[in-house]
């Protein structure tokens, strides 16, 4: 079959031909119609990744909307390595149906960047009742914003967008969310302090890390013990874009009543993912989530593994 293959941790994928996936007892494959090139794809080919199987060569692609053979569309993904999704015929564990009025390349290109936000969100809610104040540290990033359109459909009393995109911020504001602006270089301390101080959040999604999270912790742990303040804190590392490491102030664990954990592949079962996708990939179909994505086919894999910009790269079969 044709898929995108890569041979080396540092080669661009190119278009060849690539033996069959193995089949699953008692079910056809599935037919590509488009995988998305998100940040996990090209940091498990190039074994950055932490969970990188460091075999070559390989087919990249964690997930997929694919064709059945009975015609339907299906999100898919989690295919056996050295097999991915960027394939003409896939075989994956599981199919959740893509409901009407959901745009498939749409889907194939969101519902990764989302997943990361929405699992600790329903996860809070389930554990609470209720999401409470949420802020979200890198919104103007695709997962960011999803993660801020996520809370606001799952009901949160308050959603803070800190990040660097002055104009996606206004547009998160549009939204209805609180916004924080960030600097580049890792300023927008005293802002992000002032809106902490204020709003009390319940639940932090950190996609940055690094002097970013540290900010927050300082701003999380800067009341006094005169505050009898005994709100239950959540704060769940998801990425790392302005650093891998942070360091994390004694005080803030002594003075506040805040649990730390992280959420990702191996952080979070698939059986859980797999049971959330169905509410997730129905905000898709009615609007709440809107993933600008940019399509090219497979035989210009190269051009995709190169594509920058706000839109997210979607490989599709020629």
């Amino acid at each position: 079959m044709r898929a995108a293959v890569v041979s080396t941790p540092d080669s661009t994928p190119v278009c060849a031909d690539f033996p069959d996936p193995e089949p699953r007892p008692g079910q056809a494959p599935l037919r590509l119609v488009g995988a998305g090139l998100h940040h996990v794809v090209r940091g498990l080919a190039t074994g950055r990744h932490y969970g990188s199987g460091q075999a070559y060569p390989l087919v990249p692609g964690v997930d997929a909307v694919a064709r059945t053979a009975d015609g339907r569309l299906v999100y898919t993904g989690l295919a056996r390595s050295p097999w991915g999704t960027m394939a003409e015929r896939l075989v994956t564990p599981f199919e959740v149906e893509v409901p009407a009025g959901a745009d498939p390349l749409a889907v194939a290109a969101g519902m990764n960047p989302a997943v990361a936000g929405w699992m600790p969100l329903v996860a809070r809610r389930k554990e609470a009742g209720e999401l409470g104040t949420v802020l979200v540290l890198g919104a103007t990033g695709m997962s960011g914003g999803l993660a801020v359109r996520g809370a606001l459909s799952l009901g949160a009393r308050q959603v803070i967008a800190a990040g660097r995109d002055h104009e996606a911020l206004e547009r998160l504001r549009g939204l209805g969310a609180v916004t924080v602006p960030l600097a580049a270089s890792g300023g927008g301390a005293t802002a992000l302090a002032a809106a902490v101080a204020e709003a009390r959040p319940t639940l932090v999604l950190d996609f940055v890390w690094g002097p970013v999270a540290e900010a927050t912790f300082a701003a999380l742990a800067g009341r006094t013990r005169m505050d009898d303040d005994s709100t239950a804190i959540d704060y769940v590392q998801i990425g790392s874009l302005a650093g891998p490491e942070a360091a994390l102030p004694a005080a803030l664990l002594r003075s506040r009543r805040i649990r730390i954990s992280g959420s990702g592949a191996g952080s979070v079962s698939k059986a859980e993912m797999i049971a959330a996708f169905p509410e997730l990939i129905a905000r898709f179909a009615d609007g709440t989530f809107d993933v600008p994505y940019t399509a090219y086919p497979l035989s210009r894999v190269g051009e995709a593994w190169a594509h920058q910009g706000r839109t997210r790269a979607v490989v599709v079969l020629d």
